[in-house]
């Protein structure tokens, strides 16, 4: 293991989720000091060596400052890298989506990069560092019913796309990372939401999607998720190339959808519908 005391420090957002973890054992595999930012249980990640968890809820500024001050006092050569790796996954019918969790949505996957990245920017300066924003393959190509995670994904994208160019002055690279479906818990914690906020609808309301959300959800299941260990090692390579890519696409379906993003809008539409099952599902009346 390499000694972590001179090690490049970095920040990592939504550290104990799955993505989190295999990211945050990499980066230390790889001789990184890690601060693993949670909001709630760390759940062994203090005991994996160069990891140094820390209370980090982005939607919260208080939590924020707090953070950035625990993190400055421990890295005095500044900071190599913001990882925004924190999100969450909103889904279902814009109809039936109710107003605050679709500002929930927002709140977490776009405002709170955005928060975080701005508070640790003068870290970054010192320490010539770099941003890794983890968006996902849905912003490229919104499905059917992923219309708010789908949406903050391509705002935090294009949010990179413009902070990439203003942090440029100062050698700062602001890079992508777009994975596909994943094998971890948040996609188990979405479903179980969606059936909470489901089932406080009114029943003809929830009538009127319930074949087509019955047909998505079966194509989803049929997917074959990838393991996070993929998006772990795209950051690291974000993080120890000379000259990171602006992007890096990781797994098969973010790839394949990459090419479906290219299609004429009709097309892809077509495509989509038939790929999900909701080709040749009637109407229900409304």
């Amino acid at each position: 293991m390499p000694n972590t005391d001179d090690a490049r420090a970095v920040l990592l957002t939504g550290a104990n989720g799955g993505v989190g973890r295999a990211t945050a054992r990499a980066l230390a595999e790889h001789g990184f000091q890690v601060f693993a930012g949670t909001r709630s249980e760390a759940g062994g990640l203090a005991e994996i060596p160069g990891v140094r968890v820390l209370p980090l809820d982005v939607t919260d500024p208080g939590s924020i400052a707090d953070a950035v001050r625990e993190v400055r006092g421990a890295a005095d050569g500044g900071l190599h890298a913001v990882i925004n790796n924190a999100g969450i996954i909103v889904q279902g019918p814009l109809e039936l989506v109710p107003a605050e969790e679709l500002r929930r949505q927002f709140e977490v996957n776009v405002f709170g990069p955005a928060a975080v990245t701005r508070a640790f920017l003068p870290m970054l300066r010192s320490g010539r560092g770099r941003v890794v924003n983890v968006s996902a393959a849905t912003a490229r190509v919104a499905g059917p019913f992923f219309g708010p995670v789908s949406a903050s994904k391509a705002a935090l994208a294009s949010m990179s796309d413009a902070l990439r160019l203003e942090l440029a002055h100062w050698g700062i690279h602001v890079v992508v990372v777009e994975p596909g479906l994943l094998d971890t818990p948040i996609f188990a914690k979405s479903a179980a939401s969606t059936a909470r906020t489901v089932a406080a609808l009114p029943p003809e309301q929830v009538a009127m999607y319930r074949e087509q959300l019955a047909a998505v959800t079966a194509a989803m299941g049929a997917g074959k998720p990838a393991p996070p260990s993929i998006v772990a090692r795209a950051v690291v390579r974000a993080l120890t190339a000379s000259r990171p890519r602006a992007r890096y696409t990781v797994g098969p379906d973010t790839r394949l959808l990459g090419l479906v993003a290219r299609l004429p809008l009709r097309t892809r539409d077509r495509l989509l519908s038939r790929v999900v099952g909701l080709r040749g599902i009637a109407p229900a009346k409304g």
